[in-house]
Protein backbone atom coordinates (compact mmCIF):
# COMPACT_ATOMS: atom_id res chain seq x y z
CA UNK A 1 0.00 0.00 0.00
CA UNK A 2 3.05 2.59 0.50
CA UNK A 3 5.22 0.84 -2.30
CA UNK A 4 8.21 1.00 0.36
CA UNK A 5 10.37 -2.00 0.22
CA UNK A 6 10.24 -4.12 3.84
CA UNK A 7 12.19 -6.95 5.76
CA UNK A 8 9.81 -9.39 5.56
CA UNK A 9 11.40 -13.10 7.18
CA UNK A 10 8.25 -14.87 8.11
CA UNK A 11 5.44 -15.75 5.38
CA UNK A 12 1.36 -14.72 6.34
CA UNK A 13 0.46 -17.76 7.34
CA UNK A 14 3.27 -18.12 9.90
CA UNK A 15 2.63 -14.32 11.74
CA UNK A 16 -1.30 -15.50 11.26
CA UNK A 17 -0.05 -18.16 13.76
CA UNK A 18 1.48 -15.86 15.83
CA UNK A 19 -1.35 -13.37 16.05
CA UNK A 20 -4.13 -15.58 17.05
CA UNK A 21 -2.00 -17.26 19.61
CA UNK A 22 -1.21 -14.09 21.36
CA UNK A 23 -4.60 -13.37 21.04
CA UNK A 24 -5.70 -16.23 23.09
CA UNK A 25 -3.03 -15.73 25.90
CA UNK A 26 -4.43 -12.19 25.92
CA UNK A 27 -8.49 -13.44 26.27
CA UNK A 28 -7.05 -16.02 29.11
CA UNK A 29 -4.87 -13.20 31.20
CA UNK A 30 -7.05 -10.49 30.91
CA UNK A 31 -10.56 -9.52 31.77
CA UNK A 32 -12.69 -9.36 28.32
CA UNK A 33 -15.61 -6.87 29.10
CA UNK A 34 -19.14 -8.51 28.64
CA UNK A 35 -21.05 -5.15 28.60
CA UNK A 36 -23.18 -5.48 25.36
CA UNK A 37 -23.71 -2.33 24.38
CA UNK A 38 -19.77 -1.46 24.56
CA UNK A 39 -19.33 -4.41 22.38
CA UNK A 40 -21.69 -3.56 19.70
CA UNK A 41 -20.63 -0.53 19.32
CA UNK A 42 -16.90 -0.87 19.01
CA UNK A 43 -17.61 -3.73 16.56
CA UNK A 44 -20.31 -1.27 14.45
CA UNK A 45 -17.13 1.16 14.27
CA UNK A 46 -14.66 -1.84 13.10
CA UNK A 47 -16.74 -3.40 10.21
CA UNK A 48 -17.46 -0.23 9.01
CA UNK A 49 -13.64 0.01 8.81
CA UNK A 50 -12.72 -3.09 7.62
CA UNK A 51 -15.46 -2.84 4.83
CA UNK A 52 -13.42 -0.93 2.97
CA UNK A 53 -9.87 -2.49 3.57
CA UNK A 54 -8.44 -4.26 0.91
CA UNK A 55 -8.53 -8.45 1.27
CA UNK A 56 -5.99 -10.67 0.61
CA UNK A 57 -2.26 -10.05 1.21
CA UNK A 58 -1.88 -9.86 5.02
CA UNK A 59 -5.73 -9.93 5.66
CA UNK A 60 -6.68 -13.03 7.73
CA UNK A 61 -7.51 -15.77 5.06
CA UNK A 62 -11.16 -16.68 5.65
CA UNK A 63 -12.00 -12.61 5.84
CA UNK A 64 -13.01 -12.78 8.98
CA UNK A 65 -11.82 -10.53 11.73
CA UNK A 66 -12.40 -10.96 15.74
CA UNK A 67 -13.38 -8.09 17.53
CA UNK A 68 -13.01 -8.07 21.17
CA UNK A 69 -13.24 -5.37 24.05
CA UNK A 70 -10.86 -5.66 27.23
CA UNK A 71 -11.44 -4.37 30.49
CA UNK A 72 -8.63 -2.51 31.06
CA UNK A 73 -8.19 1.91 32.58
CA UNK A 74 -5.28 2.15 29.75
CA UNK A 75 -6.23 4.26 26.74
CA UNK A 76 -4.77 1.39 24.39
CA UNK A 77 -5.79 -0.73 21.27
CA UNK A 78 -4.29 -3.04 19.16
CA UNK A 79 -4.83 -5.28 16.18
CA UNK A 80 -2.75 -8.68 15.35
CA UNK A 81 -2.16 -10.70 12.01
CA UNK A 82 -4.46 -13.89 11.99
CA UNK A 83 -7.90 -10.95 12.16
CA UNK A 84 -7.53 -9.59 15.86
CA UNK A 85 -8.99 -6.17 17.11
CA UNK A 86 -9.06 -5.36 20.66
CA UNK A 87 -9.85 -2.21 22.10
CA UNK A 88 -9.11 -1.38 25.68
CA UNK A 89 -12.23 0.48 27.42
CA UNK A 90 -9.61 3.27 28.72
CA UNK A 91 -9.29 4.24 25.18
CA UNK A 92 -12.79 5.07 25.23
CA UNK A 93 -12.33 7.51 27.21
CA UNK A 94 -10.47 9.46 25.19
CA UNK A 95 -11.87 8.80 21.95
CA UNK A 96 -14.74 9.63 23.01
CA UNK A 97 -16.63 10.26 19.37
CA UNK A 98 -17.28 7.35 16.88
CA UNK A 99 -14.66 8.86 14.43
CA UNK A 100 -12.04 8.90 16.91
CA UNK A 101 -12.43 5.26 17.41
CA UNK A 102 -12.44 4.91 13.76
CA UNK A 103 -9.12 6.48 13.99
CA UNK A 104 -7.87 4.24 16.61
CA UNK A 105 -8.71 0.93 14.64
CA UNK A 106 -8.15 2.02 11.26
CA UNK A 107 -4.88 2.65 12.60
CA UNK A 108 -4.37 -0.58 14.06
CA UNK A 109 -5.90 -2.73 11.21
CA UNK A 110 -3.41 -0.48 8.71
CA UNK A 111 0.25 -2.28 10.81
CA UNK A 112 -1.73 -5.27 10.34
CA UNK A 113 -2.37 -4.92 6.47
CA UNK A 114 0.90 -3.05 5.85
CA UNK A 115 2.65 -6.19 7.38
CA UNK A 116 4.91 -3.59 10.03
CA UNK A 117 4.31 -6.90 12.74
CA UNK A 118 6.22 -9.34 10.58
CA UNK A 119 8.99 -6.41 10.03
CA UNK A 120 9.64 -5.62 13.24
CA UNK A 121 10.07 -9.50 14.04
CA UNK A 122 11.83 -9.62 11.14
CA UNK A 123 14.07 -6.82 12.29
CA UNK A 124 14.65 -7.74 15.69
CA UNK A 125 15.64 -11.60 14.40
CA UNK A 126 18.31 -9.56 12.54
CA UNK A 127 19.28 -7.93 15.38
CA UNK A 128 19.07 -10.84 18.19
CA UNK A 129 21.47 -12.46 15.71
CA UNK A 130 24.38 -9.93 15.73
CA UNK A 131 23.80 -9.69 19.69
CA UNK A 132 24.21 -13.03 19.49
CA UNK A 133 27.45 -13.02 17.96
CA UNK A 134 28.76 -10.48 19.55
CA UNK A 135 28.09 -12.59 23.10
CA UNK A 136 30.52 -15.09 21.83
CA UNK A 137 33.21 -12.98 22.33
CA UNK A 138 32.57 -11.77 26.08
CA UNK A 139 31.88 -15.27 27.31
CA UNK A 140 35.11 -14.70 29.80
CA UNK A 141 34.22 -11.66 31.07
CA UNK A 142 32.89 -11.49 34.42
CA UNK A 143 28.77 -11.21 34.68
CA UNK A 144 28.90 -7.67 35.69
CA UNK A 145 30.50 -6.29 32.63
CA UNK A 146 29.03 -8.68 30.62
CA UNK A 147 25.60 -7.25 31.36
CA UNK A 148 26.94 -3.51 30.87
CA UNK A 149 28.58 -4.47 27.57
CA UNK A 150 25.60 -6.89 25.92
CA UNK A 151 22.97 -4.08 27.29
CA UNK A 152 25.15 -1.16 25.67
CA UNK A 153 25.50 -3.42 22.58
CA UNK A 154 21.36 -3.84 22.92
CA UNK A 155 20.65 0.14 23.33
CA UNK A 156 22.87 0.75 19.87
CA UNK A 157 20.29 -2.06 18.13
CA UNK A 158 17.54 0.03 19.35
CA UNK A 159 18.15 3.44 18.42
CA UNK A 160 20.47 2.30 15.28
CA UNK A 161 18.29 0.25 13.96
CA UNK A 162 14.71 -0.70 15.10
CA UNK A 163 13.36 2.86 16.48
CA UNK A 164 13.69 4.38 13.08
CA UNK A 165 11.33 2.10 11.47
CA UNK A 166 8.72 1.79 14.25
CA UNK A 167 8.05 5.66 13.52
CA UNK A 168 8.04 5.09 10.04
CA UNK A 169 5.33 2.15 10.78
CA UNK A 170 3.71 4.79 12.93
CA UNK A 171 3.19 7.36 9.88
CA UNK A 172 2.57 4.99 7.87
CA UNK A 173 -0.14 3.57 9.78
CA UNK A 174 -1.72 7.04 10.25
CA UNK A 175 -1.51 8.02 6.56
CA UNK A 176 -3.52 4.89 5.63
CA UNK A 177 -5.84 4.80 8.81
CA UNK A 178 -7.35 8.32 7.97
CA UNK A 179 -7.70 6.81 4.58
CA UNK A 180 -9.32 3.88 5.68
CA UNK A 181 -11.64 6.08 8.16
CA UNK A 182 -12.75 8.36 5.36
CA UNK A 183 -13.71 5.85 2.75
CA UNK A 184 -15.72 4.60 5.85
CA UNK A 185 -17.70 7.75 6.39
CA UNK A 186 -16.25 8.99 9.12
CA UNK A 187 -14.79 12.20 9.32
CA UNK A 188 -11.30 12.16 9.28
CA UNK A 189 -10.69 15.55 10.94
CA UNK A 190 -11.57 12.91 13.91
CA UNK A 191 -7.98 11.56 13.75
CA UNK A 192 -6.74 15.11 14.22
CA UNK A 193 -8.86 15.77 17.48
CA UNK A 194 -7.71 11.91 18.78
CA UNK A 195 -4.44 13.02 18.54
CA UNK A 196 -4.84 16.44 20.38
CA UNK A 197 -6.60 14.82 22.93
CA UNK A 198 -3.85 12.43 23.38
CA UNK A 199 -1.17 15.20 23.00
CA UNK A 200 -3.68 16.91 26.00
CA UNK A 201 -3.57 13.56 27.90
CA UNK A 202 0.18 13.33 28.35
CA UNK A 203 0.56 16.43 29.65
CA UNK A 204 4.13 17.24 28.21
CA UNK A 205 5.27 13.82 29.81
CA UNK A 206 6.07 12.21 26.31
CA UNK A 207 9.67 11.80 25.29
CA UNK A 208 11.58 13.27 22.76
CA UNK A 209 11.03 12.45 19.24
CA UNK A 210 14.16 10.75 18.79
CA UNK A 211 13.46 8.68 21.56
CA UNK A 212 10.42 7.11 21.48
CA UNK A 213 8.76 4.64 19.35
CA UNK A 214 5.72 6.77 18.40
CA UNK A 215 5.59 10.28 16.66
CA UNK A 216 5.62 13.10 18.85
CA UNK A 217 2.09 14.24 18.92
CA UNK A 218 2.57 17.76 17.76
CA UNK A 219 4.37 16.22 14.19
CA UNK A 220 1.61 13.62 14.62
CA UNK A 221 -0.83 16.15 14.52
CA UNK A 222 0.57 18.11 11.36
CA UNK A 223 0.87 15.28 9.43
CA UNK A 224 -2.66 14.03 10.30
CA UNK A 225 -3.82 17.90 8.94
CA UNK A 226 -1.77 17.45 5.90
CA UNK A 227 -3.44 14.88 4.46
CA UNK A 228 -7.34 15.86 5.20
CA UNK A 229 -7.74 17.66 1.76
CA UNK A 230 -7.28 13.64 0.08
CA UNK A 231 -9.09 12.66 2.95
CA UNK A 232 -11.72 14.47 3.09
CA UNK A 233 -12.71 13.95 -0.69
CA UNK A 234 -12.36 9.87 -0.16
CA UNK A 235 -15.12 11.31 2.92
CA UNK A 236 -17.16 13.27 0.85
CA UNK A 237 -17.31 10.37 -1.90
CA UNK A 238 -18.07 7.63 0.85
CA UNK A 239 -21.38 9.79 1.93
CA UNK A 240 -22.42 10.20 -1.42
CA UNK A 241 -22.46 6.41 -1.72
CA UNK A 242 -24.85 5.73 1.65
CA UNK A 243 -21.53 5.03 3.45
CA UNK A 244 -23.14 6.54 7.04
CA UNK A 245 -21.80 4.69 9.83
CA UNK A 246 -24.64 4.41 12.33
CA UNK A 247 -22.27 3.87 15.42
CA UNK A 248 -23.52 5.75 18.68
CA UNK A 249 -21.30 4.98 21.37
CA UNK A 250 -23.13 3.88 24.82
CA UNK A 251 -22.71 6.18 28.06
CA UNK A 252 -21.23 2.73 29.50
CA UNK A 253 -18.27 3.48 27.08
CA UNK A 254 -16.82 6.05 29.32
CA UNK A 255 -16.34 4.40 32.27
CA UNK A 256 -12.96 2.61 32.85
Amino acid sequence: MTGRKQLTLFDDDKMDALGVAAFTDLKKEGKVSTDADVNQYVRCVAKAILAVTPKGGAAPKDGKWEILVFQDPTPNAFALPGGKIGVHTGMLTVATTAGQLAAVIGHEIGHVLLRHGNERLSQSTVAQSALQAGSIALDTMKPQYRDVVVGGLGVGAQYGVLLPFSRKHENEADVVGQRFMAQAGFDPAEAVKLWQKMAELSKGQEPPQWMSTHPANESRIESLKANLPETRELYTAARAAGKIPQCVPPRTAFKK
